[in-house]
């Protein structure tokens, strides 16, 4: 019986899935064949792979997924027997290259990472919305009062996945929205300077990443004299993005 090897100890986690919760959830709109090849999830902590691992049980009844590095390809029937999706926002070749390689020998395919899209823009926009930081009409709650009037998007690396994602958040909120890292505490506060210079007075942090010590959250809105949203951690819309890269990885290996 062949396993998914071990490349990345840290955030492949071995765990079998078991069962599936019950209650709706909001699905895309295409929905896939029950033969088709497993979606294996990897590159976040195990409680955000298990949330969203329901999310796509629950939107696609009969793809097995797993949260982890615990899919055993030899009880998985097809060619490719499985995908596997990286929950990383964007190009990280320290962690591609060698999951990539430990995988190749498998009958899997591997897929692009998440970033950029517009759907981590409206998990982003979600996330502040339940923190009340912005107006959410358009999704399903009741709008807010008060929003916040600028957003600095804590990121890993102010690269170009998260510029795109700025621009991507700023129109869905119509307010500014500037990018910095956030372990870095300078450009954390010329971020949040940037928009009071422009007229903010309600500057929210809206950290980018799949999760975060919470310790590191509150530095980090400290630094920038804002309040806080959640990480995008196991939003629905993420899972939407998953399954998205997974079908893609599957377009590009049939159209060859």
């Amino acid at each position: 019986m062949t396993e998914l090897p071990d490349v990345t100890p840290d955030s492949l986690p071995t765990r079998r899935r078991a069962g599936r919760r019950g209650g709706r959830h909001r699905g895309g709109s295409f929905s896939l064949p029950s033969d088709s090849p497993a979606v294996v999830l990897t590159g976040a902590p195990q409680q955000v792979m298990d949330e969203l691992a329901d999310w796509i049980e629950g939107a696609h009844p009969g793809i097995p997924v797993h949260a982890g590095a615990d899919a055993s390809l030899g009880e998985l029937v097809g060619d490719p027997a499985a995908v596997v999706v990286p929950l990383l926002l964007g190009p990280d070749p320290a962690f591609e290259a060698p999951l990539r390689e430990g995988l190749a020998s498998l009958p899997v395919l591997v897929s692009e990472t998440l970033g950029p899209h517009p759907l981590l823009a409206e998990a982003l926009h979600l996330r502040l919305a339940e923190a009340g930081l912005a107006r959410a009409d358009r999704i399903r709650m009741m709008s807010m009062v008060t929003a916040a009037d600028g957003v600095v998007l804590g990121c890993r690396a102010a690269d170009e996945v998260a510029e795109i994602t700025s621009v991507l958040l700023a129109s869905r909120l119509a307010v500014p929205v500037v990018a910095a890292p956030l372990h870095d505490s300078a450009a954390l506060a010329a971020a949040a300077g940037a928009l009071r210079a422009n007229g903010a007075q309600r500057p929210a942090l809206s950290p980018f990443v799949i999760d975060a010590d919470a310790s590191e959250l509150a530095k980090a809105a400290a630094d920038a004299g804002a309040e806080l949203a959640a990480p995008l951690g196991g939003h629905a819309s993420v899972a939407q993005l998953a399954v998205l890269r997974y079908v893609e990885a599957l377009e590009a290996l049939y159209t060859e």
